[in-house]
């Protein structure tokens, strides 16, 4: 049953609220959906603006886990024809001959990940609406204001509309107005560094192996993608840079810019020329330091915002929705408050540790690797070496990236 309008079309009843209609709160509107609990995403930007190509060229790493709660939604079929799969990952630290190589088939016969456009994610959500009748965008409005009772929450958008619901849903990214009214402190800092994205096409093919190679300036990844017309191998970069230098590699020419990647990364998989347009992104570390208030729940970047050295941002809001899902949908089977403060509480201590050890292991990795001190990197490419010949500890970080564990 979707959300329930009064006779003028003024009031919207709904279970949940969800402010924010990006990758992690469609997503969660969808699972809900699914259990039977209505929801109402409301989003400032229209979702054809979204699906553009020119809206965002990011791409994000869906580990195992995060692909089997799509999978669980329905929403991985939709997903699977441009999703490049990744069987291995080769991390290395300069130049070194000493490296870290991860087998998938040392785990299972599964890959450990997928890379997929985040404009083929939009699209899918969006395609998949009319599947979800519980499920109702609002886009593009935003909330004038957010009332937080102790019976239930009531928004009045900038069409004058209002939307009352059990439990509010802060979606809305790092930035988060609903946070900020709540008086929920952060942490954040600037790493200083600028993420350069942009595709790229290989002269020889990737065999679906994830390149993460750590430069003084910070890692420079390249991930296997999905071919298209022409280039058959086709992979997204991750060009981590410092800030002051980013204006000037942006600013050159794309022949010049493809040299510079080419310098960077070496002749591996041979010459890497540049397809389309380069975007970039200022790379910072934000955590909230509760991610629950009255009558309010934090998912996504709204609760934690992390470097992507390795490529788990996303997959972590992932698990905040397979978490708060299961939670809500256990209270609705049972007839309880879906914004009660043992529900609240019990998801803020259920999504702490991981969080925090997320953060805690994207920040020491980002210092330990970002520079260039003779002792540290000499210690550093030996514990790569170290890893690579314990193949126990190497399971074990294997299936903390493909999120199997540690969720």
């Amino acid at each position: 049953m979707s959300a329930q309008q009064n006779e003028t079309g003024m009031r919207i009843e709904t279970d949940i609220l969800i402010v924010g209609g990006g990758l992690v709160g469609l997503t969660l509107g969808r699972a809900l959906a699914l259990k039977g609990i209505r929801s109402v995403a409301v989003d400032r930007e229209p979702a054809e603006s979204q699906t553009d190509a020119a809206y965002d060229g990011r791409g994000s790493a869906i580990a195992l886990g995060s692909k089997q709660l799509l999978d669980r939604i329905g929403l991985w079929d939709r997903i699977a024809p441009e999703a490049g799969p990744i069987l291995d990952i080769r991390v290395s630290d300069g130049d070194s001959r000493l490296f870290l190589h991860y087998d998938h088939r040392e785990v299972g016969d599964q890959p450990m990940g997928w890379i997929v456009e985040n404009t083929v994610t939009r699209r899918a959500l969006f395609d998949g609406l009319a599947e979800v009748p519980g499920l109702t965008l609002l886009a593009p409005m935003s909330v004038a204001t957010l009332e937080r009772r102790q019976d239930g929450v009531a928004a009045t958008l900038a069409d004058g509309r209002t939307v009352t619901a059990r439990l509010a849903i802060a979606a809305d990214g790092r930035g988060s107005r609903l946070r900020e009214e709540a008086g929920i402190k952060v942490t954040r800092w600037s790493y200083g560094q600028t993420g350069i994205v942009c595709s790229v096409s290989m002269e020889r093919p990737h065999r679906n192996i994830a390149h993460e190679r750590f430069l003084p300036a910070g890692p420079f990844a390249l991930l296997p993608m999905t071919g298209i017309p022409g280039h058959p191998n086709r992979a997204s970069i991750v060009w981590t840079e410092r800030d002051d230098l980013v204006p000037q590699m942006l600013a050159l020419d794309d022949d010049a810019f493809s040299a510079e990647m080419n310098r960077r990364f070496g002749d591996y998989c041979g010459r890497l020329t540049l397809l389309g347009r380069r975007w970039h992104y200022p790379l910072s570390l934000l955590l909230a330091e509760r991610m629950t208030d009255r009558r309010l729940a934090l998912v996504g970047d709204a609760a934690h915002g992390i470097h992507p050295i390795a490529g788990q941002g996303l997959n972590l809001g992932l698990r905040d929705v397979e978490v708060l899902v299961e939670l809500l949908a256990e209270a609705h089977g049972l007839g309880l408050d879906l914004g009660s403060a043992a529900l609240l509480a019990d998801y803020d201590r259920r999504r702490r540790v991981d969080t925090m050890t997320l953060v805690a292991a994207t920040d020491g990795l980002n210092r330990l690797f970002s520079n260039d001190i003779v002792p540290v990197r000499l210690a550093r490419r030996l514990g790569l070496a170290a890893v690579n010949q314990l193949p126990p500890l190497k399971r074990l970080f294997m299936r903390h990236a493909m999120g199997t564990i540690g969720g």
